[in-house]
């Protein structure tokens, strides 16, 4: 099995024309008609994540965060970016990242956070046509049965493995219908309003924000890492559906989660 191919199947998945402009999600690094010796599978890529890649025998990683993001002008050993390019090309290891097209499409990101808290009826928050794929930002769905807030914020934590989760006013209502986003999510705060959620769920939002919300919806904010913790199962899915036992997949075991709460 081609590097290639996976790559393919990816994109199939998620095609890189669902990707936002300012993406630069596909291929980072490597050589794709070069056989695979096994997938390691995360959401960030860095000097760690290739040194785990070459200790399990792997020469392909595939990401949910892009490694290169922003223009590179040189190649040194000057941050951890230009390093982690340096360390995968001297040992042939390929980076392939799906971002914000694996965030836009069906099944993808979103959908597998959904998943996780058990949401039911889901479907695109802003839903859009792309070159005729159905897309689009964020899903909403509901719960199986209404739960205070304080309960919907224990099943959070329990869910994502969370220390705090950050909080608007506590909701005095019930909570079934439920709008979120991975990652940086709050530019869908209104959208989820305007569809009746009860409650939007996020990775990240600004200080400002919280307000003017109180009582109109409850927001849940548990972190960008961990919202998006989950990414690397779709991956493993994708490549397993596609190669079956022909490729070994890996779940990294590098936490590169830069953020730590005290």
């Amino acid at each position: 099995m081609k590097i290639k191919e996976i790559i393919d199947a990816l994109e199939r998945f998620a095609p890189l024309p669902l990707q936002e402009d300012y993406d630069n999600a596909g291929l980072q690094i490597g050589l794709t008609e070069a056989e695979v010796s096994g997938a390691l599978l995360c959401l960030d890529v860095n000097e760690q994540v290739i040194d785990e890649a070459v200790a399990l025998g792997c020469n392909l990683v595939v990401s949910h965060h892009p490694l290169i993001f922003h223009r590179l002008r040189q190649i040194t050993d000057a941050d951890y970016v230009q390093r982690t390019v340096i360390k995968a090309i001297q040992n042939n290891v390929t980076i392939v990242s799906m971002h914000t097209n694996l965030d836009n499409a069906g099944g993808g990101v979103n959908f597998k956070i959904a998943e996780k808290m058990g949401l039911q009826d889901v479907g695109f928050l802003t839903p859009r046509i792309v070159d005729g794929v159905e897309c689009g930002s964020g899903v909403i769905g509901t719960l199986p049965e209404p739960i205070a807030a304080d309960d919907l914020i224990v099943m959070l934590k329990r869910v994502f493995d969370v220390e705090c989760v950050m909080c608007n006013q506590l909701l005095r209502r019930p909570i079934q219908r439920v709008g979120l986003c991975g990652g940086a999510g709050s530019f869908l705060l209104e959208d989820a309003v305007a569809a009746g959620a009860d409650a939007f769920v996020t990775g990240e939002m600004h200080y400002h924000e919280y307000f003017g919300h109180e009582q109109q919806v409850q927001i849940a904010v548990i972190g960008h890492f961990q919202s998006e913790q989950f990414t690397n199962e779709i991956f493993k899915s994708i490549i397993e559906e596609t190669c079956g036992n022909a490729v070994t997949c890996y779940l990294t075991k590098t936490n590169t989660n830069p953020i730590i709460y005290l």
